[in-house]
């Protein structure tokens, strides 16, 4: 393997986790603002 190979490799790697976290946090936050909604009175 290339050195560049390795260094696109190790940037993937690391990179990886915080965007699994981060999109993890999003759609929690999405799909509980959305099931809040869902119980607020439309009547306002």
């Amino acid at each position: 393997m290339s050195t560049l190979e390795s260094v696109i490799w190790h940037v993937l790697g690391y990179a990886a986790m915080p965007v699994i976290i981060f999109s993890g946090f999003a759609v929690v936050a999405v799909v509980s603002i959305w099931l809040l909604s869902l119980g607020k009175d439309k009547n306002v």
